[in-house]
């Protein structure tokens, strides 16, 4: 059996592909104010928002427990407005032996934006599950974040 996976999901955006990218990559703190219940801080911890090297430490809350993911940004493409993270210490390491998360977002016709989440990781056993809850959580983080840029004033 393979212990190697990898998870995508797209989701439209209306409230612009760009906004998300530079959200995610400059000011990833305005998740916590989108979606205070999920996420409970994004702190920097060596180098610079948006820079490739850059290590952040997330504190969040996933199926009714509070977790936290330290990462190193692994890439950035402006351009394809891509955007990639390795977990280096916390929670999902207790599961997987490697993760790493890629956010790209995608501008298909003229107004139609798709956030794309790409999970890539080996589990460290074959009884440990697939992210799927972890992929519906950060579909429905996207989501919020989308509700939360539209309605502001």
């Amino acid at each position: 059996m393979g212990l190697h996976g990898k998870l995508i999901a797209a989701i439209e955006f209306k409230a612009g592909g760009d906004v998300f990218h530079e959200i995610l990559g400059q000011n990833p703190n305005k998740f916590s104010e989108a979606s205070p219940d999920k996420i409970h801080g994004c702190d920097l911890i060596e180098g610079a928002f948006g820079k490739v090297g850059s290590i952040i430490c997330w504190n969040y809350t996933h199926d009714g427990k509070q977790k936290r993911a330290k990462e190193v940004i692994q890439a950035i493409d402006e351009e394809k407005k891509l955007i990639q993270f390795k977990i280096l210490e916390g929670d999902l390491l207790e599961l997987y032996k490697s993760f790493i998360i890629t956010s790209h977002v995608e501008t298909k016709g003229d107004d139609i934006d798709l956030v794309t989440w790409t999970f890539e990781y080996e589990m460290l056993n074959e009884d440990v599950e697939h992210p799927i809850s972890l992929l519906s959580y950060i579909i429905d983080l996207t989501k919020e974040m989308e509700t939360h840029h539209l309605v502001k004033p």
